[in-house]
């Protein structure tokens, strides 16, 4: 599996943000969508590599897509949300990611 493949987007929410102030030692912890089939390590090659940080330790979940239901004129259709694996990173002290610098 190749390294662009690896990460497919950062998740930017309120509460990974504020994950980083609850990490002691002034580490930051970031989140991303992955490829469901990466591990850990790929994933911390994959973070190096794309932005240049070094990666203190990966944690991975897996989110499996919620039922939907929904009614038509003629019948019900059913459906689900995608499933996807989440990773949240954290860095090394004093490394950073901004995802808003002006280029």
């Amino acid at each position: 599996m190749e390294q662009t493949e690896i990460l497919k987007r950062p998740r930017l929410t309120e509460k990974i943000m504020s994950l980083s102030k609850k990490v002691k030692g002034d580490k930051e912890r970031y989140s991303f969508i992955v490829d469901s089939r990466a591990n850990k390590i790929q994933i911390a090659e994959a973070i190096h590599k794309m932005y240049g940080v070094q990666v203190d330790s990966v944690n991975t979940m897996n989110h499996k897509g919620k039922p939907k239901s929904r009614n038509t004129r003629t019948h019900v259709q059913v459906g689900r949300t995608p499933s996807y694996k989440k990773a949240i990173i954290t860095l090394q002290k004093g490394e950073i990611i901004d995802f808003f610098e002006a280029v």
